[in-house]
């Protein structure tokens, strides 16, 4: 919890200090005094005065502010030529403008830079391994297969999923790793589409780690004493036909440890799957046990119990968890079915009626288990530019690609096209750059870079108390040949801040809804 909280105040605070720095830069250099420089709000637990400006660390890491002098537009007092040289509203449109765009601006700098240093030292990403392609997938036709890596595109080298972003406007071949060969494949299709069927494709792969009636795990392999553990389920068993080897296998803080001494060769018929022979011989995938039983469900009331392995449903056997939860969904609401399960050692046969749920507006058909499903970890590979010219220039279509796309993503919230549900709060940044800050610092400073262009289009948004809110009224003042009225400017500020705490309630909201 500790460390949690820790991660997100080192994650938060470059963000809040660059943004407030921006503002404080263009203020100074077009001679506006500044009173105050707050990271954070609410009280103070740290100030220094210095040259006439307070610099603060306040209680509340969650935002910031520079309090320039001469920036209320309610202000009564009149001010004497002297003060009124250093005040804010004094000043031009044009220098109000750079002051007030000086925070979004230095949020995208700071993104920029971190993908400067990303590119040229070098950045830990996920390599561009596909999940489960069905053959319904167009990318299946042209011969994708589940388990593959893109390494290449028209011949161009692929490093990461960025690196769909600059290329051409067609994909004429890919590339793929399989195994131990590189396999091209003739694509012909547009990017976006592309993109968009490859994406729909990147999902988790299972270990490929199997059970018996005793409880004991086993990890298969296709070869003998391996040493990488990237080999999904999927990809042995899906059209496998040969031999493969067993190894004891267990898990022990987050390592895989395979006992070398007692592997097992299994051997499958040239016309049968390795899959279908495993399950001849009494290995069940993972998946199929029973990890918890929700109380009061189905499964519970039928008396099925933690460690117990589904084997059969409605007397067919089963392969996988997702053939269990997908054919729920094919029967008839009310309707008991026969799950089999293997229970110290010994077939039972257990009739349960699926409960009915709404999830995200859509029936669901459920019977309270939750899968004892292990998954692969992304491999992460190092992904780097040949040069600081190619870094610096990386960065920048990087920079710009990911403005356009927040852009674009918030476009869809306001036309519905996306949920509110989407929208995320501090609980949800907190995690997300805890689990980035696990999973490498390249990730952490990945998300570091999107999260800062995010909040630096967040504040273009014309939205009184914004950014972009006083960049308008400096447009409508220009349109209106000069400053709005005092109750035009109430009345703004009033729906700003309306706006601004509906949003954060949703924020909230969902971020609680997430938790509990």
């Amino acid at each position: 919890m500790l460390q949690g909280i820790l991660i997100f105040v080192i994650f938060l605070g470059p963000l809040i200090f660059f943004h407030e720095l921006g503002h404080y830069f263009f203020a100074r250099l077009f001679g506006v005094r500044v009173e105050v420089f707050s990271i954070g709000f609410g009280p103070k637990i740290f100030k220094h005065v210095r040259n006439g400006t307070e610099y603060a660390i306040s209680l509340i890491p969650l935002g910031g502010y520079v309090k320039m002098f001469g920036d209320d537009p309610f202000a009564e007092t009149p001010l004497t030529d002297e003060e009124k040289k250093v005040a804010f509203n004094s000043k031009s449109k044009f220098a109000r403008f750079w002051i007030v765009f000086g925070g979004p601006l230095a949020n995208f700098i700071l993104a920029y830079c971190l993908y400067v240093g990303l590119l040229a030292g070098g950045e830990k990403v996920p390599e561009t391994k596909v999940g489960v392609v069905t053959e319904k997938s167009v990318l299946y036709q042209k011969g994708l297969r589940t388990g593959d890596v893109l390494v290449g595109i028209n011949d161009e080298k692929i490093l990461s999923f960025d690196d769909f972003n600059i290329k051409g406007s067609k994909i004429e071949k890919i590339t793929v790793q399989r195994a131990d060969k590189k396999l091209e494949m003739d694509v012909d299709m547009g990017l976006e589409p592309f993109i968009e069927e490859f994406v729909g494709l990147v999902s988790p792969l299972k270990k490929p780690v199997f059970t018996n009636a005793k409880g004991e795990k086993f990890y298969l392999s296709l070869i003998k004493n391996p040493s990488d553990f990237t080999t999904s389920i999927e990809s042995i068993t899906g059209e496998y036909k040969g031999t493969a080897y067993l190894y004891n296998y267990s898990e022990k803080d987050e390592k895989i440890e395979l006992d070398l001494k007692s592997e097992a060769l299994i051997a499958s018929s040239p016309d049968k799957k390795i899959l279908d022979t495993l399950l001849g011989l009494g290995f069940y995938p993972v998946d199929l046990t029973v990890k918890n039983i929700v109380m009061s469900s189905p499964a519970d009331k039928a008396g099925l119990k933690q460690g117990d392995i589904l084997v059969k449903l409605e007397n067919i056997p089963l392969k996988s968890f997702e053939e269990l939860r997908t054919s729920l969904q094919k029967l008839e609401d009310g309707k008991a079915i026969n799950v089999t399960v293997l229970a110290g050692g010994v077939e039972v046969s257990k009739p349960i009626i699926p409960e009915v749920k709404e999830i995200e507006k859509k029936k669901v058909k459920i019977i309270g288990i939750e899968s004892g499903v292990e998954y692969l970890q992304p491999k992460l590979i190092v992904a780097k530019e040949d040069n600081v010219g190619a870094a610096i220039l990386g960065a920048f279509t990087r920079t710009w690609d990911g403005i356009v796309k927040t852009f674009s993503g918030y476009k869809k919230l306001i036309t519905r096209e996306v949920s509110l549900n989407n929208i995320g709060g501090p609980l949800a940044i907190g995690k997300v750059a805890s689990d980035s800050f696990n999973i490498s610092l390249s990730m952490f400073f990945r998300l570091m870079a999107i999260i800062s262009i995010n909040l630096g289009v967040i504040n273009l948004f014309p939205i009184p108390v914004l950014d972009g809110g006083h960049i308008m009224f400096l447009i409508l003042e220009g349109i209106n040949g000069g400053p709005l009225s005092r109750r035009k400017l109430e009345i703004a500020q009033r729906m700003g801040i309306s706006v601004l705490f509906f949003l954060i309630f949703i924020a909230l909201f969902n971020d609680i809804t997430r938790l509990f």
